[in-house]
């Protein structure tokens, strides 16, 4: 029985984890887009960001238990 509460126990965990990152990354992502301005200076921080998510998300899959 402890080891059934325990799963509920992590997967309720895991899945408020995974959604806060995901509202954090709305929120980062809608305070930089009143930040940058040009297209080229868009396409340069979007390009950045897509290649630190890149290597960032499996890390934080793996840590998460995903």
């Amino acid at each position: 029985m402890a080891a059934v509460f325990a799963e509920l126990l992590f997967d309720l965990v895991r899945s408020l984890a995974g959604q806060w990152l995901r509202q954090a990354a709305v929120a980062v992502c809608a305070w930089l887009d009143t930040k940058v301005h040009g297209r080229a200076a868009r396409l340069v921080v979007g390009g950045l960001l897509g290649l630190a998510a890149y290597f960032l998300i499996p890390v934080f899959a793996g840590l998460l238990g995903f």
